[in-house]
């Protein structure tokens, strides 16, 4: 998602239609659909990812794997503040549980921050430092500073490290040479023609529209509409990244399935359950014991190859509906 309109006062999510140029619009709405569902989205994989990380918390009380933010705790780098680095920091903020001493900010212009230091975020301009920090690092940074950001980050990200790249017209396969590093989720946007594009103009407010259930269905992931629509291989990615957090802290693979299972049927009780076979191959899932864990999956190759998750998915619309039901639910519920 690249920062193009950072400087256009007539694209920003608080100003009006320009008069004269109506039939630009559609513009308008669609950069304003891009902000929020990707926003909306982040929020969601840290709500889910918080939710996992709870749970395998409580089931292996003194464990060391999930000691990198002293009290178990989400922490969340952002690496940028341009247009989207802000909003999505707003959007962490307000919607999600995350505390602002949880999240650490590293800019060319820390500057741009004070208002969100003010508020117990760190920002400083230290990539490699905030790549050691991180459980979840964004990257929200122009694609012609990735090469450089990309060199910072490389052999500083731990394994568990999950990034999350807005940068546009980088391919995750790409972005994962460059990072030397495999655990990356990136959104892949693409747009369709439709009726309903203007839904995303009541986008004022990026942290009102957070609340409005209109927008909340229409961003959501398997069955977006206003114009915008996201992959299959996105969801299976999340869903891949829960596994390699259990997969990360030990966890055997029946409880691993178990946990999943349980956080999806919280949000939707009609979920058909996921199974060894739903993740791995039929073979690789016969000869795996339940106290042994999952193989680290990579990221890379879920968003570029065919899954056996992709084709559950694709078949179940009991799945999809818990799914769809997940994120709702997450978006809606209000922070602590």
């Amino acid at each position: 998602m690249v920062d193009v309109i950072a400087d256009l006062s007539s694209f920003s999510l608080e100003a009006g239609p320009p008069g004269d140029q109506r039939e630009l619009l559609h513009l308008r709405a669609r950069s304003a659909g891009l902000t929020f569902s990707g926003c909306a989205h982040a929020v969601f994989l840290c709500k889910l990812v918080q939710s996992v990380r709870c749970i395998i918390k409580s089931h292996l009380a003194n464990r060391d794997s999930l000691a990198s933010g002293g009290d178990g705790d989400l922490c969340v780098g952002m690496l940028g503040m341009g247009h989207m680095g802000k909003q999505l920091l707003l959007s962490l903020l307000e919607k999600s549980d995350i505390k602002p001493s949880n999240i650490k900010i590293s800019s060319r212009r820390p500057e741009l921050a004070v208002e969100f230091v003010q508020k117990g975020v760190e920002c400083f301009f230290d990539n490699r430092r905030l790549a050691a920090w991180a459980d979840v690092l964004f990257i929200c940074c122009l694609p012609s500073h990735l090469p450089k950001v990309c060199s910072d980050l490389h052999s500083q990200l731990s394994k568990r490290c999950l990034v999350y790249s807005f940068t546009s017209a980088v391919p995750v396969s790409r972005l994962a040479r460059l990072l030397g590093h495999d655990f990356i989720l990136r959104p892949q946007y693409d747009f369709v023609a439709c009726d309903t594009a203007d839904v995303w103009l009541s986008c004022t407010r990026l942290t009102s529209a957070l609340t409005d259930p209109v927008l909340i269905e229409a961003s959501s992931p398997l069955t977006m509409g206003g114009g915008i629509s996201l992959g299959l291989n996105w969801v299976c990615a999340v869903l891949y990244s829960l596994l390699n957090l259990c997969t990360s802290a030990g966890l055997g693979s029946g409880d691993a399935i178990c946990l999943i299972n349980n956080v999806l049927k919280d949000k939707w009780p009609h979920a058909v359950e996921l199974h060894s076979q739903s993740f791995i191959s039929a073979s690789c899932a016969s000869s795996l014991l339940a106290e042994e864990p999952f193989p680290w999956i990579s990221l890379t190759d879920v968003q570029t190859k065919e899954t056996p998750l992709q084709c559950f998915l694709s078949s179940s619309k009991s799945m999809q509906h818990c799914m769809s039901a997940a994120y709702k639910s997450l978006l809606e519920t209000p922070a602590n």
